[in-house]
C-alpha cells in the first residue's frame, strides 16, 4: 500500500508514529553524554564505564543495522519497526532501574539491538505508505522533527539528570514507545519487499558485531595492560578477518565486497569514518569538559551544545543546493577543515571559560562544519553506486559512521593518557581534552584530504529530503526503502 495521502488522518497517524519512533534513537544518542558525569558518581565507575555506556549501544546498533533492514524487507517493516519500539524500550526501563554498572552496559546493549530494528524501519514506512505525490514533503518532515528531537535531546538530558534524575533519560523512551506502538499497529500499513529471498547473513552481522566488541574491548582496557587486552585485541582482528572471508563467500552477503569496487563509494567512506571518528571523541569528551572542568551543570553542558544541531537544521538544505551546483569536492573538503578549527577552538575552553567568547565560537564554527559537509556526503554515497543499492550504500555509510564513533570513544582516552578517575580530577581532565581536541582535528584533515584527492562529481540529481533537513550529529542520515521501488 502507498498511496496514503499526508494531509489524511491516517497520513498524520504514520508520520507521528514514525517521527516517534525514530526520535527514540535520535534522542538517545545524543541525551546519554550529558548524563555520563551523574552516571560515574552515582554508580561509583571509573572512565572505562563511562567509555562502554555510550559503546555498548553503539557496538550492537552498529554491527546489526543492516540485518535490521533486511529482517523488515522479508517479515513486514511495521512488524519489525513495532518489535524493535518494543525491545528499545524495554532495553531502556532496564537501563533506568540499572542497580549497578554491569547491569547498565548489557541493558545498553540490548538498546542497540531495538535500535538496530527501528532505525531502518522508521524511514522505510514512510516511503513505502504514503502517495508518491506526497512522500518528499512526509519525509522532509520525518526528517525535520527528527532533527528538532535530536537538537532537544541534551537540553532534555541536561534536565532530567539534574532534576528527577539521570535514569530517566533512559525512562522517557517508555511513555514514547507506550504511544508509538498502539498507533503503529492501528494506523501504519504493513508494507515488505516481495523480492525478498534468500538466507540472512546472521553469520556475517555476528561476526562484525563481535569484531567491534573485542577490538573496542581492548581498546578501553589497553590503558591497564595485561594479557586480556592483548587476547581480545587479536580476536577482534581475527572476527574481522573473518567477517571479510564470510561476506566473499556468501551468495547474499550483509555487506557485499563488490560494493566498494566504486572508487568513489569506497572514498566516501574513509571521509566518513575520519569525520564521524572525531565528532564521536568531540561529543563524548565536550560534554564532560563542561562540566568537570569549566563547572557547567548537565543542564548548561547540554543547552551549550545546541548551536551545532541547530545549525544543521537551520541550514542543511542550502547547503545541500550548493553542493549540487558545485560538486560535492570542494564541501567535502571545506567541511572536515571547519569542523577542525571548531575543534581547535575548544582549546580556549578551560576553567573559568566564557560561554560567548570561548564556548560558542567553537561550536558556531563546528557546526558550519557539519553544515557544509553532512548533505553533501550522503548524496555522494547515494549517487556512488547503482541506484538499486542506494538503500544497502546508506545502510553501510551509517554503519561506519557509527563504528568510526565507537572507535573513536574507545581509543583517544588510551591516546591522550587519560587515566581511569580523569574525570574526578579537573585539571588532568582539561589537560587530556586539549590533546584529544588535537588528534579530532588531525583525523578531520586526514578526511579533507582524502576528499580533495579522490571525491568527484557524481551523476547529478541524487537530491533527498533526509539528507538536506538532517539534524543527526552522530551518523550520517539513513536511506530507506532501496530507491528501485520509487522509479518502478
Amino acid at each position: 500500500m502507498s498511496d496514503v495521502r499526508l494531509a489524511s488522518p491516517r497520513g498524520r497517524w504514520i508520520l507521528l508514529t514514525t517521527v516517534l519512533g525514530s526520535s527514540m534513537a535520535l534522542l538517545d544518542s545524543t541525551v546519554v553524554n550529558v548524563a555520563l558525569p551523574r552516571i560515574g558518581r552515582d554508580l561509583d565507575a571509573d572512565l572505562a564505564v563511562l567509555q562502554w555506556t555510550v559503546n555498548a549501544y553503539m557496538v550492537t546498533l552498529a554491527g546489526l543495522i543492516l540485518l535490521g533492514g533486511a529482517l523488515g524487507d522479508r517479515f513486514g517493516r511495521r512488524k519489525v519497526f513495532v518489535v524493535g519500539v518494543v525491545w528499545f524500550a524495554v532495553a531502556s526501563l532496564l537501563c533506568g532501574l540499572a542497580p549497578n554498572a554491569q547491569v547498565l552496559i548489557a541493558a545498553r546493549a540490548l538498546q542497540g539491538v531495538g535500535g538496530a530494528l527501528l532505525t531502518p524501519g522508521s524511514l522505510a514506512l514512510i516511503q513505502a505508505s504514503f502517495h508518491p505525490d506526497d512522500r518528499g514533503r512526509a519525509v522532509g518532515l520525518w526528517s525535520g522533527f527528527g532533527g528538532i528531537g535530536a537538537a532537544v535531546g541534551p537540553f532534555v538530558g541536561g534536565w532530567l539528570v539534574d532534576g528527577p534524575g539521570w535514569r530517566w533519560v533512559f525512562l522517557l523512551n517508555v511513555p514514547l514507545a507506550a504511544l508509538c506502538v498502539p498507533v503503529a499497529l492501528r494506523h501504519v500499513p504493513e508494507s515488505g519487499d516481495g523480492r525478498a529471498h534468500g538466507r540472512f547473513d546472521v553469520l556475517g552481522a555476528v561476526l562484525g558485531a563481535l569484531a567491534l566488541a573485542l577490538v573496542t574491548y581492548a581498546l578501553i582496557e589497553a590503558g591497564e595492560g595485561g594479557a586480556v587486552a592483548a587476547v581480545s585485541a587479536v580476536a577482534g582482528v581475527a572476527a574481522a578477518v573473518a567477517f571479510v572471508i564470510v561476506e566473499r563467500r556468501r551468495a547474499e552477503p550483509m555487506m557485499p565486497p563488490d560494493i566498494f569496487a566504486s572508487r568513489q563509494f569506497t572514498a566516501v567512506n574513509l571521509v566518513t569514518l575520519c569525520v564521524y571518528a572525531a565528532l564521536g571523541g568531540f561529543f563524548f569528551l565536550a560534554a564532560l569538559q563542561l562540566q568537570v572542568v569549566v563547572g557547567y551543570s548537565a543542564l548548561a553542558a547540554g543547552t551549550a551544545l545546541l548551536p551545532t544541531t541547530v545549525l544543521m537544521l537551520l541550514l542543511s538544505a542550502r547547503s545541500g543546493e550548493l553542493a549540487d551546483r558545485v560538486g560535492p569536492r570542494l564541501p567535502l573538503t571545506v567541511g572536515p577543515l571547519l569542523c577542525a578549527a571548531g575543534m581547535l577552538l575548544m582549546l580556549r575552553v578551560g576553567p573559568g571559560a566564557s560561554y560567548p567568547g570561548d564556548v560558542l565560537p567553537a561550536l558556531v564554527v563546528l557546526g558550519l562544519g557539519m553544515v557544509t559537509l553532512v548533505a553533501p556526503l550522503t548524496a555522494t554515497v547515494l549517487g556512488s553506486v547503482d541506484v538499486v543499492r542506494a538503500g544497502l550504500a546508506s545502510g553501510i555509510n551509517n554503519a561506519a559512521a557509527r563504528a568510526a564513533g565507537l572507535v573513536a570513544v574507545a581509543a583517544l582516552p588510551l591516546l591522550v593518557g587519560m587515566g581511569e578517575e580523569a574525570y574526578r580530577e579537573p585539571a588532568a581532565f582539561d589537560a587530556a581534552f586539549g590533546r584529544a581536541m588535537v588528534w579530532c582535528a588531525g583525523a578531520l584533515v586526514v578526511g579533507a584530504v582524502v576528499a580533495a584527492a579522490v571525491v568527484r562529481r557524481p551523476p547529478p540529481g541524487c537530491k533527498r529530503p533526509e539528507c538536506l533537513r538532517h539534524g543527526g550529529v552522530t551518523a550520517p542520515p539513513l536511506e530507506g526503502e532501496p530507491v528501485r521501488k520509487r522509479l518502478s
